[in-house]
């Protein structure tokens, strides 16, 4: 074989296949998984081209029978094309109709996956799954804590009274984290966020996500406790560093700066705690004095 044909027979080697070329093989139950993973991954220009290549598309993504690598690789296709706005707008319809079948599949990664989309979607169908699987844990598609994440993309105000009640009664800490992370949006939890950061027996971690709910909702009740935990010789000292951010950062110049009590304890602080507080009761003499 000569220098040039070897040349030619290498340049066609290398061309890349065209997208429809790509979809042909993905969809194709008679390839190898890895081919048509690989496939899906050059497709999406060509899922919008014509009806025939969607529902192909769309079909594999429905198909429980097909792997789920091809299944997972289907959905990455038709969400990179999703990202063409206009060119894709005519596809939308379908694409969403079939991501609420898939939507409660048995693969946990793909149901989870389908539910993330259509969250950020501001889905309506994903929103009422999520909040039965909250209130009734038998229905549930996700865990506790990764519903209340995808509800937080579109809060709707039935979700503060489950939120509520799972921080009353949380089926593991990450739940409990999520929910609170989901009531700092509602103003009528404050409460909630104040009974958290007083309670010592409470996680460090869950005493300062309240204390910066407190700080969104209702910045006076803030500025309030963390008065009263500083005053308090038996509270700790990662929540006395809470407390002496918010008021350095977040409180009331004039009625701190007037508090005589509340600077003496924390001139008293700066020399006795750790080194962490101590550094941060420095910054609130540093904008207050002693």
């Amino acid at each position: 074989m000569t220098t040039k044909r070897k040349a030619t027979k290498q340049s066609k080697a290398k061309r890349p296949r065209s997208a429809r070329a790509a979809m042909s093989v993905a969809t194709n139950q008679k390839k190898a998984v890895a081919e048509r993973v690989q496939a899906m991954a050059e497709a999406p220009l060509a899922i919008c081209e014509n009806d025939k290549d969607l529902q192909a598309t769309l079909n594999v993504l429905r198909n429980q029978d097909e792997p789920i690598q091809v299944r997972l690789a289907a959905l990455q296709s038709l969400q990179a094309a999703s990202f063409s706005v206009i060119a894709f707008e005519s596809c939308r319809t379908d694409y969403i109709a079939t991501l609420r079948k898939v939507a409660t599949d048995p693969d946990p990664e793909l149901r989870q996956r389908v539910l993330g989309i259509l969250a950020r979607e501001k889905d309506g169908y994903a929103a009422k799954k999520l909040m039965e699987g909250l209130k009734d844990p038998d229905k549930a598609l996700v865990p506790p804590e990764k519903a209340l994440q995808l509800l937080s993309y579109d809060i709707h105000a039935e979700a503060y009274p489950v939120a509520r009640a799972i921080i009353n009664k949380p089926p593991n800490d990450d739940a409990k984290r999520e929910a609170l992370r989901l009531l700092a949006a509602d103003a009528k939890s404050a409460p909630v966020f104040e009974k958290l950061l007083r309670d010592k027996d409470e996680k460090a971690e869950i005493r300062q996500i309240s204390a910066a709910a407190l700080q969104a909702l209702k910045p006076d009740k803030l500025q309030e406790n963390a008065r009263e935990i500083l005053l308090d010789d038996s509270d700790f000292d990662d929540i006395k560093a809470t407390s002496l951010t918010a008021l350095t950062q977040f409180g009331d110049e004039e009625a701190v700066g007037k508090d005589a009590v509340l600077k003496r304890k924390v001139t008293s602080i700066s020399t006795k705690g750790g080194a962490k507080v101590k550094r941060s009761a420095r910054h609130f003499i540093s904008k207050y004095g002693k």
